[in-house]
């Protein structure tokens, strides 16, 4: 008898007792069921929808990864100051503490979990009862994360096994046995989604009132995110480049987005309706789902009531008077040299809207620590709501990803890069003069430091930049030129010895 399985021993089974969803509902959570229950999408359009919307379920229960992942192993959190014992697990990401007998984000980090229920949907949906219309946007918006996913994983492990079809019965377990593909074909693969996803949305550029699905837009920004790497990477050059400016130009010039003047409004919790400056972000709710991924970077209850807030000059402010409901832990933080730097005149208003230095209340005031308020959500019925939403892509992506393709095109990029600081340094900022490449990279590197903390963006911008960028940001001490290979993760020798066709990232 054939066992019901999924690739990796995961699966995309979902239970499909929910009613018809539109885009401007919840996004609810649907469980695992069996294989069988899948073959309703092809007759029953309220089946098709909840396997749809099984899939952004399943999206945001991401966000720490795509966190993690984009930002710890960079130089934003290394050697921080925090109040209670460090975080070991995300300590092994910015110390680059990482041999094959040491492996974070095992398991793909649980990736084809999500890969195999988007492929359910790109097998069903074009049999599927549903409006055509709808079933192309909704198609569109299928290999448009598809793409992103793997992305992620390219940039993680390099070549990763490439599946796009759903599995949902095998006989042996040999037939799960999957090779990993060269970093060529993966960014092939990732290419042929991008190119699949903006066929189907066919020219339609509309976003839901909170920017929750994937859209047009985000398929050509995430183009020229890709197109860079890949220019960067993988031999493509000013090629790759010239399709990533054009990608990037047609997003910039959508009417329907740009720079909020005021940066806390991007990631305020009541204002997420036809908010202009994202592009796509992950969704929570009250009542539903709420964020989980910052807990290391708060300040646990007891602590707040000794740590002050603004206490130099002062007067200061108990962290539990400005914060009352707010509990976490401290066990991620920013170091003194990073923070006299982000801190540094001209005052930046993306600084204060992304943290705030807790002070002791001793002599002195001595910095304790930074709590993480980008995403600290607000007080509703008496309890701290964590329900901002997370954004994948917002408009200063385009911005400094423009002015990225710019830069290794041998353009000016400045227009780009003081359209990024006139908002976050206001009246009479210092606008940037178009200098060489590497001024150029560095300044906007600068960029993506301040703006996008928090955000999972900081590790991806240094390794897209090129390696010698990395090399010159993160500390020495932890990641060496000589172990370029740490660039990438090893996978574990579970990993190994469960499938043979695999083989160990170079270097490890």
């Amino acid at each position: 008898m054939k066992r019901i399985l999924s690739y990796f021993a995961l699966t995309s089974l979902f239970s499909l007792g929910t009613g018809l969803f539109s885009c401007q509902q919840q996004l609810d959570e649907v469980t695992p069921q069996t294989s069988l229950n899948q073959q309703l999408a092809l007759t029953d359009a309220n089946a098709a929808l909840t396997l749809y919307n099984g899939v952004y379920a399943s999206l945001r229960t991401y966000q720490a990864t795509f966190v993690t992942l984009g930002e710890m192993r960079s130089d934003l959190w290394a050697d921080g100051l925090y109040t209670e014992s460090e975080d070991a697990t995300l300590k092994q990401y910015w110390s680059h503490n990482i041999s094959r007998n040491n492996v974070p984000a095992t398991n793909w980090a649980g990736f084809y979990t999500l890969i195999d229920r988007i492929n359910t949907v790109i097998k069903l949906f074009p049999n599927s009862p549903l409006e055509e219309a709808s079933r192309n946007r909704y198609l569109a918006e299928m290999y448009g994360l598809r793409s992103y996913v793997y992305y992620t994983m390219l940039r993680t492990w390099g070549g990763v096994p490439i599946t796009a079809e759903p599995v949902t019965a095998v006989g042996e377990l040999t037939q799960l046995y999957k090779a990993r593909s060269t970093p060529e074909e993966v960014m092939k693969q990732i290419k042929s989604d991008l190119e699949q996803s903006l066929t189907l949305f066919g020219g339609i550029n509309t976003f839901t009132t909170k920017r929750v699905y994937w859209n047009r837009a985000a398929t050509l920004t995430l183009k020229g995110d890709v197109y860079i790497w890949s220019g960067t990477h993988l031999g493509g050059g000013s090629t790759d480049f010239t399709t990533a400016k054009t990608a990037l130009e047609e997003v910039k010039a959508l009417p329907t987005l740009g720079l909020q003047a005021n940066y806390a409004d991007v990631f305020d919790p009541t204002k997420k309706a036809n908010n202009r400056e994202i592009i796509v972000a992950l969704n929570f709710e009250k009542n539903e789902v709420v964020q989980s991924a910052y807990t290391s970077f708060l300040v646990n209850t007891t602590q707040a009531g000794t740590l002050l807030l603004d206490a130099v000059p002062g007067p200061g402010t108990p962290v539990n008077a400005a914060y009352p409901l707010v509990a976490g832990a401290s066990r991620v933080g920013i170091s003194p040299a990073l923070l006299a730097r982000l801190t540094g005149a001209p005052a930046d208003q993306r600084i204060r809207n992304s943290f705030r230095i807790m002070y002791r209340n001793t002599s002195g005031n001595p910095v304790a620590g930074v709590l993480l308020t980008k995403f600290i959500g607000r007080v509703d019925a008496g309890v701290q709501l964590y329900d901002n939403d997370f954004p994948l892509y917002r408009y200063a992506d385009v911005l400094l990803l423009l002015a990225e393709a710019n830069t290794k095109l041998g353009n000016d990029p400045s227009a780009d890069i003081n359209a990024i600081r006139a908002r976050a340094y206001g009246t009479g900022y210092v606008r940037y003069v178009s200098g060489n490449e590497q001024a150029n990279m560095d300044a906007i590197l600068e960029e993506y430091l301040r703006e996008f903390i928090g955000e999972g963006k900081r590790w991806w911008a240094l390794r897209r930049a090129g390696d010698a960028y990395v090399f010159r940001n993160v500390n020495s001490a932890y990641l060496p030129a000589t172990q370029a290979y740490k660039l990438l993760l090893p996978i574990s020798v579970t990993m190994l010895n469960s499938d043979p066709k695999l083989t160990q990232t170079p270097g490890y």
